[in-house]
């Protein structure tokens, strides 16, 4: 089968992804997109956006992601809808293969796959996702102004989304598998200072139920299970906020990148460049602090303009081989 060369290979069309195909197709570049197997990102399994800046009534999750696609292709980036299964980033040009089997190489790689909340497998959780089940309280809060809601956690992340939702939401339920927390002390101690939130602990989401009314789906109820007593519980539930942790997709990249102890690519500092110079990363799949659409959408700005001088900076030093060519700290 013949290598399709590009210039510039983007893996993953969130935010992240999308953005750099603006940017590098702008350029001028030679730009193609592997989508992924999610295409748009998380973004398209939420129903709002209330909180990305030029839409001051909110957007639907996937038409965002539309608008993004359509400006990248305006610009000449191509669009495949591929998972990119097996890299090769000891040689040069890179080497990618995609899930049909088709071989590409790639002057640049930029890696948006970003990073896939950590789910709890139980039924009902992937038909009420972006129905009443949440990953992000920052993104998600503003919708249950005066519910009753749920964090199901017990890290600092857990802590963190309860103290936040507790600003729009009448009451937050934390529940936990344990007695005890793996947060921080003061985290701890901020969560149980505050009035509104309470704990269901030695408990686990058993089962998310709701209903669809006028063709709309939505989170009704949890069932619950105490898992000292076997006791088990029907609650009523307006939001459940899974907060369980972040697994970056970067299993692919293992052997060839620099990674921190949970996955996330390392970046060097105010830039998006990785341990191997012309292969670049962002958004979620190197941001384990802020995870959100604008953040993701301006490293992937980045992205594409390291690329960009990165290659052109390469193509000067024309003879020598790319992975002695320095790159920006």
């Amino acid at each position: 089968m013949q290598t399709e060369h590009h210039e510039v290979a983007i893996l993953g069309a969130g935010p992240a992804g999308l953005t750099a195909a603006i940017y590098a197709a702008r350029a001028r570049l030679d730009t193609i997109v592997f989508e992924g197997p999610q295409p748009g990102g998380q973004l398209t399994i939420t129903t709002e956006v209330e909180n990305y800046p030029g839409f001051e009534h909110g957007i639907l999750g996937p038409e965002l992601m539309d608008i993004f696609r359509r400006q990248a292709q305006r610009f000449g980036a191509r669009s495949v809808y591929e998972t990119i299964a097996r890299v090769d980033f000891h040689h040069y040009p890179f080497m990618l293969w995609s899930d049909t089997g088709k071989p590409y190489s790639a002057d640049t790689v930029i890696i948006a796959t970003g990073a896939s909340a950590k789910k709890l497998g139980v039924p009902g959780e992937a038909e009420y996702i972006g129905y009443g089940i949440s990953a992000c309280a920052t993104c998600d809060g503003f919708f249950f102004r005066d519910r009753h809601v749920y964090v199901v956690g017990g890290g600092d992340t857990a802590m963190e989304e309860a103290l936040f939702l507790t600003r729009f939401a009448q009451r937050v339920t934390i529940i936990h598998r344990r007695q005890e927390f793996r947060a921080s002390k003061i985290m701890q101690e901020r969560v149980r200072s505050n009035s509104k939130i309470d704990f269901l602990l030695d408990t686990v989401v058993e089962e998310f139920l709701g209903e669809q009314r006028d063709g709309v789906r939505r989170l009704t109820a949890i069932r619950t299970r105490n898992v000292r007593t076997g006791e088990e519980q029907l609650l009523p539930a307006d939001g459940v906020f899974v907060a369980i942790g972040h697994q970056p997709n970067t299993d692919i990249f293992r052997g060839f990148l620099e990674m921190d102890e949970q996955g996330y690519i390392i970046t060097q500092v105010r830039s998006t460049y990785t341990s191997i110079p012309g292969v670049f990363a962002c958004g979620d799949v190197q941001d384990k602090v802020y995870r959100q659409a604008v953040t993701a959408a301006g490293s992937g700005c980045m992205a594409a303009m390291d690329a960009e001088r990165w290659l052109e900076a390469f193509r000067h030093a024309r003879g020598e081989t790319p992975f002695v060519v320095s790159s920006p700290r």
